[in-house]
C-alpha cells in the first residue's frame, strides 16, 4: 500500500470484528501495523475487551465503534468514529454477517430484510462511505462472502443469495473504484461451527468433504484478508477461497 499523506498509522476498519473470525482479522491487521476500528453491534463487552488488548500492545491504536449495520446512519457513524480516532482510512474489511436457515417454506420477508441488510446492503454503502478517504491512500476493500455464494447451501437461500450478490457487488466496485482502491474477497469454508445447533453427523460430514480433512482456523482468514489488503497491489476483483479444498466436493 502506498502512503499518499503524512506519516501516519494506516488504518483499518473491520465490521463484526468483535469476536470469532472478525476478531483474529483485526488482530492480524494490528499486528501488521495498522490501528484498527472495531465494530460491533452487540457484543460490546467482547469488543472492549479486544480493544483492550491491542492498545496493551500499542497505545491509542484501537477504537470501538456500536452500531448497527440496519440503520441507515451506520455507514456515517462508522466512517465519522475512524476519522475522530485516526484521521484517515487505508483498509476496510466487511466482516460482519447475520447467518440463519431460512427454508423456503418457511422463510419470510423479515428474514429476507436482516440477512440482506448485514451481508449485502450494509457492505456496499459503508465502501461507498469510506471509498473517499480509501482513495487518498491507495486503499484496500476486503468483503468475507462463502464459498455458499458459488455453490448453494441446503436451507439457506436468502443467505447464499446474498453472499452471491456480494460476489457481485466486489466486482462491481473493483472496476469502479479502480485504479486508486481494489476490492477482493474472502470466500471461506469450514472454519468456525454454526452457533446455532449442529449435529455431530453434520459435522462430520462436512469434513469428509473436506480434501484437508479438517476445518479451517479463523487465523487462516486473517492471514487471506491481510494479504488481500496489503500485499497483492495488482489484484482486485478477485474471490479467494480458503476452505481446504471444499469447493472440489460441492
Amino acid at each position: 500500500m502506498t502512503s499518499k499523506d503524512n506519516g501516519r498509522a494506516p488504518v483499518a476498519i473491520v465490521t463484526g470484528a468483535a469476536r470469532r473470525i472478525g476478531a483474529a482479522i483485526a488482530g492480524r491487521l494490528h499486528a501488521r501495523g495498522h490501528n484498527v476500528v472495531i465494530h460491533c453491534r452487540g457484543s460490546r463487552a467482547e469488543a472492549d475487551a479486544l480493544a483492550a488488548r491491542l492498545n496493551d500492545v500499542r497505545a491509542d491504536s484501537a477504537r470501538v465503534v456500536q452500531v448497527d449495520l440496519a440503520d441507515s446512519a451506520a455507514p456515517e457513524r462508522i466512517v465519522t468514529g475512524a476519522l475522530d480516532a485516526f484521521g484517515g482510512i487505508d483498509v476496510l474489511v466487511n466482516n460482519a454477517s447475520a447467518f440463519y436457515p431460512t427454508p423456503v417454506d418457511q422463510a419470510t420477508q423479515a428474514h429476507w430484510d436482516e440477512l440482506m441488510a448485514s451481508n449485502l446492503r450494509a457492505p456496499f454503502f459503508l465502501s461507498q462511505a469510506c471509498a473517499p478517504h480509501l482513495s487518498r491512500r491507495d486503499g484496500a476493500i476486503v468483503n468475507l462472502v462463502d464459498i455458499h455464494a458459488l455453490v448453494p447451501m441446503q436451507r439457506h437461500a436468502i443467505y447464499s443469495q446474498a453472499k452471491a450478490g456480494l460476489v457481485m457487488q466486489t466486482r462491481s466496485l473493483a472496476r469502479e473504484l479502480a485504479p486508486d482502491i481494489r476490492v477482493n474477497a474472502v470466500a471461506p469454508g469450514a472454519i468456525l461451527w454454526p452457533e446455532h445447533d449442529q449435529s455431530p453427523e453434520a459435522e462430520a460430514e462436512i469434513l469428509d468433504r473436506i480434501p484437508m480433512q479438517r476445518p479451517g482456523r479463523p487465523e487462516d482468514i486473517a492471514g487471506a484478508v491481510a494479504f488481500l489488503a496489503l500485499d497483492a497491489p495488482y489484484i482486485t476483483g478477485q474471490v479467494l477461497a480458503v476452505d481446504g479444498g471444499r469447493l472440489l466436493n460441492m
